[in-house]
């Protein structure tokens, strides 16, 4: 077992801060700012000479300057003869351009993304909750996706929900929804059908399943703009939920996301610290956010250790 250091960029400085506490070590010493022209700059400042490094940094807005420091830091620690280096991406952006609809003349992005961490040297990637569970094929390393599902349940065992419903806000989430029921003593689900006619909008078409006089909980793995989960809130509502609590993994709430969040009719939305929050979102009376640090300690641990990250969610 090699020495185990850990770095972080300026994405989720909070968290990484958490993880390091809970390993019951420090953030390593690293220079990680701007030149003046606006160019990245990365020194690491201490000896991590054949070290196992975990580096911890989110790709969330702004999105290309995290990613930017991301990939300078592994090529910083990779020529100071670092051991192995594993890349903490607790949210992966890019994650939705995974693929090409109808032969459209887009990129996959999302696989650009992951040829230019492999070009620089990463060994390993540590992840929560992938957008699409296959971009790990698009890395030819090693990558470990944690789930999100233990600390939220956890967080809803303590609401003494009398009657619960786990929503999927669309067809893609299901296995998910599926997932946090069989965690709430195999709860119903139920499932809205949407259709999103552009970017961003999406409308509410349809809802498989009983909700009427139950305590919903939506969860699903990315809330960007919020238009898909507000309408799925108002959709519950009209048809008889007593509550609706919303459970999302990356709060990446862009755009008009505090306007929409703020006016709809979710009862409590509830999010990870994957993505930092907001003050303006912070001073929400319906919002909250749970820190992942416990999941990805853990999974640090393990892995500085050689020790099975699947087993941390067999029960999932």
């Amino acid at each position: 077992m090699a020495d185990m250091k850990l770095f972080a960029g300026n994405a989720t400085p909070d968290l990484a801060k958490k993880i390091a506490d809970r390993l019951y070590t420090r953030l390593g010493n690293a220079t990680v700012d701007r030149f003046s022209d606006g160019e990245v700059h990365v020194q690491i400042n201490e000896n991590v000479r054949g070290c196992d490094i975990f580096i911890i940094q989110s790709t969330c807005a702004p999105t290309n300057d995290n990613l930017m420091e991301l990939i300078v830091m592994i090529d910083a620690l990779r020529r100071a003869s670092a051991g192995r280096i594993t890349a903490v991406i607790p949210y992966f952006g890019y994650a939705r351009q995974d693929r090409r609809l109808r032969s459209a003349r887009v990129p996959i992005t999302a696989k650009v993304v992951a040829d230019f961490l492999s070009s620089v040297g990463v060994d390993h990637v540590l992840t929560v909750d992938l957008h699409a569970e296959q971009i790990q094929g698009f890395f030819d390393v090693p990558v470990d996706n944690c789930f999100s599902s233990q600390i939220f349940v956890e967080d809803m065992m303590t609401l003494n929900l009398q009657n619960p419903c786990v929503v999927s806000p669309d067809m893609g989430g299901v296995l998910r929804a599926r997932a946090i029921a069989k965690l709430l003593n195999n709860a119903d689900i139920a499932i809205i059908d949407k259709r999103r006619p552009r970017p961003n909008v999406s409308e509410v078409m349809n809802l498989i399943g009983e909700v009427k006089d139950r305590e919903c909980i939506i969860v699903d793995d990315i809330i960007d703009t919020g238009g898909t989960l507000c309408k799925a809130a108002a959709a519950l509502k009209e048809r008889g939920a007593k509550s609706v609590i919303a459970y999302g993994t990356h709060a990446v709430l862009s755009g008009n996301a505090y306007k929409n969040v703020s006016e709809s009719a979710l009862d409590t939305l509830v999010v990870s610290d994957t993505v930092p929050a907001t003050e303006q979102f912070k001073k929400l009376k319906n919002f909250r956010q749970l820190t992942l640090a416990p999941t990805l300690a853990e999974a640090i641990r393990r892995i500085n250790n050689e020790e099975s990250i699947s087993a941390m969610f067999e029960q999932d």
